[in-house]
């Protein structure tokens, strides 16, 4: 599927009138994903390195995952329909229960972008999906420039 695919990254998270905006890119383009307000707040304490006072649910999930013998090991936006976008988290365990299994499974695309950078695996775009998508990069500027602005 790599092949297939484009790797992102979060570059930032930003309020935005429609919630929180998670902006990826691939080095070339940027674009804009909406995602829940806690979910962004909680995925820019990881990408800060911030310790929350408490474990939120997705650092909860990755603890009970790496006690299980479970690790995420691919994170995908697999499509996107109407503005709204689908990915798929695929999980690999190991233990001596079950032996080797690998679990592909459906997901908001927040909550698998949120395992993924709290595992520090890479997150990939179906490559026909990203293509599809436009460029944001003036966006992001404009809303930089005008966070800087209300600081001063």
């Amino acid at each position: 599927m790599k092949k297939q695919s484009v790797q992102v990254r979060p570059i930032t998270l930003l309020p935005t009138p429609m919630g929180c905006g998670m902006f990826l890119s691939d080095g070339e383009k940027v674009i804009l994903m909406y995602i829940d307000p806690s979910i962004g707040a909680s995925m820019n304490d990881v990408l800060r390195e911030e310790e929350p006072p408490r474990p939120q649910s997705h650092d909860f999930f990755h603890t009970f995952m790496e006690s299980m013998g479970a690790e995420m090991i691919g994170a995908y936006i697999v499509r996107e329909e109407d503005e709204v976008f689908y990915a798929s988290a695929t999980f690999q365990m190991k233990n001596e229960v079950m032996g080797k299994k690998i679990v592909q499974l459906d997901c908001r695309p927040s909550d698998c972008i949120s395992m993924a950078v709290r595992a520090d695996i890479p997150i990939f775009f179906i490559k026909e999906v990203w293509e599809r998508q436009p460029d944001m990069s003036h966006l992001l500027e404009e809303l930089k420039k005008q966070i800087d602005e209300g600081d001063e």
